[in-house]
Formats: C-alpha cells, sequence, structure tokens
C-alpha cells in the first residue's frame, strides 16, 4: 500500500527554497546537539562541528534573498513548506521533551 500524497510544496523562489533547506539542516542539527535527549557526545560533538557550516550556508542563503530585493520572508507560505517538509516533527526536536513524574 502506497502511503499518503504529501501536498505539494508551494511555489517557491530558489532562494525562498534553499533557506528553507538550511533552516532544516540547522534544526536537524540542533536536534541532534540537544543536551536533553539521551545519546552520545560523539554524535552531538559531530553536529556541532557541522553546525558552524550549515549556518553559514544559511546566511548565504539569506544574503541572496536580501541581495536579489527579497527583503520579505512570506511566513505563512514558508510555512507550509516546512510543514510539508516534516517540519513539525523535525523542529520539535530542539525542544525539551515532556518532563516525566517522578
Amino acid at each position: 500500500m502506497l502511503p499518503p500524497e504529501l501536498p505539494p510544496l508551494p511555489a517557491l523562489t530558489r532562494a525562498e527554497g534553499e533557506l528553507i533547506d538550511r533552516y532544516l539542516e540547522v534544526v536537524d542539527l540542533l536536534g541532534r546537539i540537544n543536551p536533553a535527549r539521551p545519546g552520545d557526545t560523539y554524535r552531538a560533538l559531530r553536529a556541532a562541528q557541522a553546525l558552524e557550516r550549515t549556518a553559514a550556508r544559511l546566511c548565504d542563503a539569506l544574503t541572496l534573498m536580501h541581495r536579489r530585493g527579497e527583503t520579505e520572508l512570506h511566513g505563512d507560505t514558508l510555512a507550509r513548506a516546512l510543514r510539508v517538509l516534516d517540519g513539525e516533527r523535525r523542529t520539535a526536536r530542539v525542544a525539551l521533551p515532556p518532563d516525566c513524574p517522578g
């Protein structure tokens, strides 16, 4: 059985697409670094090392948008793109997990 079909991505400029991709990469890395999540320090260290490079690429995407005159982030459109790309689950890994009683 095939999985349900995802809604299409909204129309994005190439720079907006790059922004979304780099933002999600940063979020994924922060999720791996999150000290409130179980895991080993080596995995977190590798993610932290990659974070600098990825953050620079995120900065490059935003710089390109600004230079092209794309001076406004269209939050509703970009949020739809993030949802299609599983952004809610991916960003949840950055937050603190629910407090366990005990």
